[in-house]
């Protein structure tokens, strides 16, 4: 660590899937990196890190500050994003190669990336070879994912407001599924391949009532016949339920529930998966009779920037602010996580820096303690974890009751 000023260009980049608040992340660091006398010039990489291996870097420098500040309530990554793994140095560092010739070139002295797992293992990756080849360039990983599973980090940006979405979205189906007076089973399927915190989160809905009757995570072993006991009894007794699903729900065996895989996986080797609820809601049609309804939230969990948590904007923003100012301060290898305090004087968030070592690649799922026995449903704890979270609305500005988000003049580097 060297903590004396080091004066240099900044990059941020985004990558892997995006949510509703991962422009609030970029916007802390592009208005705190434009605002530090030590960086002269904010680049944006086009598509994460192929934009800086296409040298596709947009001049933040030349962008409306009102507009910037609209990142706060804009969806989606706004500097565009990608999925894109690059090789272990050892074996392959020609696309290191390039971004040091790209860092050259644009005197790119910091480097942020915002992201989750694989966002982390690259941002590493890139850490170690600078240092490796003697070129100082302080390296950071801005979290963000909704799947909530980075390693360390008490939670992470994008998962509150995709929660606070899924548990009103929990709620809305439900008034709607109650109101005739035939019997019905809605099967209702959430993102989360290995960690079931958003599918969890769907128990937040029953703080009113109006929550699953059921909630199956990846956590632990699907069965079927179990699954279908639950059902058919809670369908003969009420006329009504309600489940919620991940969609990486799995055997005893490992082998995924989920019928419809498509075509491959994504840029990183992941199983894209899709169809879970349609799969099962034909098994419970088959096993009941019942009239049975199965609904994919899919991409609308993690754009939904109309319902955004007031506390995830404010939190995604200052990763990105404390990452600006902890590289300025001399440190680097680092990601930005959260320590938080849920004591009797309230929700305390604090901003902690955990090695990008520690990081990358480790995945964190909901602790099976928060399971309840049956395995079938989340417990209290769970829910006091989640609940301050998802406190506070968005100050999100409308034109012809319509959102109005940020739009980038994008201005490309020469």
């Amino acid at each position: 660590m060297s903590n004396k000023p080091l004066v240099g260009n900044c990059i941020i980049g985004q990558s892997g899937g995006p949510s509703s608040v991962i422009n609030a992340s970029a916007y802390g660091v592009i208005k705190t990196a434009l605002e530090s006398e030590f960086i002269p010039v904010v680049y944006g990489a086009n598509h994460g890190i192929r934009g800086v291996l296409d040298d596709r870097l947009m001049i933040m420098n030349e962008e409306d500050p009102e507009e910037l500040a609209r990142m706060l309530y804009t969806p989606s990554s706004l500097l565009g994003s990608c999925r894109y793994k690059i090789a272990d140095p050892d074996a392959d560092d020609t696309d290191f190669k390039r971004i040091l010739e790209i860092f050259q070139k644009y005197d790119v002295r910091y480097f942020f990336y915002n992201g989750g797992n694989d966002s982390m293992d690259t941002c590493n990756k890139i850490s170690k070879y600078m240092a490796k080849v003697g070129y100082e360039c302080r390296v950071f990983g801005v979290p963000k994912t909704i799947d909530n599973d980075l390693f360390g980090t008490d939670h992470c940006p994008g998962f509150a407001s995709a929660a606070k979405y899924i548990a009103t979205s929990f709620m809305e189906v439900s008034r709607d599924c109650h109101v005739y007076d035939t019997g019905m089973i809605t099967i209702i399927e959430c993102m989360g391949r290995h960690a079931g915190w958003l599918t969890a989160a769907a128990g937040l809905a029953s703080l009113s009532g109006d929550g699953p009757d059921f909630i199956y995570l990846p956590e632990v072993d699907f069965d079927m016949d179990s699954f279908l006991k639950d059902v058919s009894e809670c369908y003969a007794r009420k006329k009504n339920c309600i489940v919620a699903v991940s969609e990486g729900i799995h055997y005893a065996d490992g082998s995924f529930v989920a019928e419809a895989k498509t075509s491959g996986t994504d840029g990183f080797g992941h199983a894209q998966l899709g169809g879970l609820a349609s799969r099962l809601a034909n098994v419970v049609k088959a096993a009941t009779g019942a009239k049975v309804r199965g609904i994919e939230l899919s991409l609308l969990q993690r754009c939904a920037a109309h319902v955004a948590s007031g506390t995830d904007i404010e939190e995604s923003f200052n990763s990105g602010k404390v990452a600006v100012e902890s590289a300025l301060a001399g440190l680097t290898d680092k990601m930005v996580g959260f320590q938080c305090d849920r004591g009797p004087e309230g929700y305390k968030c604090n901003y902690v820096l955990f090695d990008l070592a520690n990081v990358a690649n480790f995945e964190k799922k909901v602790p099976v303690e928060w399971i309840n026995e049956t395995h079938n449903g989340v417990t209290q704890d769970f829910i006091d974890y989640c609940l301050p979270l998802i406190a506070g609305e968005t100050g999100m500005v409308k034109e012809n009751g319509l959102p109005r988000f940020a739009k980038l003049k994008k201005v490309f580097a020469e």
